[in-house]
């Protein structure tokens, strides 16, 4: 897979759910169609959560990478309705 182009990235690291998906929501929110957002989040609850949240809301996962500290990056491509 070619090297994804982040147009912006949030870290939600340390805020807990439900606020993780809001924070993220929030965020591809400012963002253009198309642009690319990196999510980074804590291990549990917040990678099984948010991205079959943002799955939900339409958007498209790209990829999850396991940081290997606890943390998971996701890459969210936006899509308009």
């Amino acid at each position: 897979m070619s090297e994804i182009k982040i147009d912006d990235t949030v870290d939600i690291t340390d805020v807990v759910c439900p606020v993780t998906f809001v924070k993220a929501k929030v965020a591809l929110e400012e963002l253009d169609e198309g642009q690319i957002l990196s999510i980074r989040m804590n291990d549990g609850e917040p990678v099984q959560n948010v991205p079959r949240s943002i799955k939900e809301e339409g958007h498209q996962i790209l990829k999850l990478d396991d940081n290997e500290d606890g943390t998971y990056t996701l890459y969210v491509k936006k899509v308009e309705d």
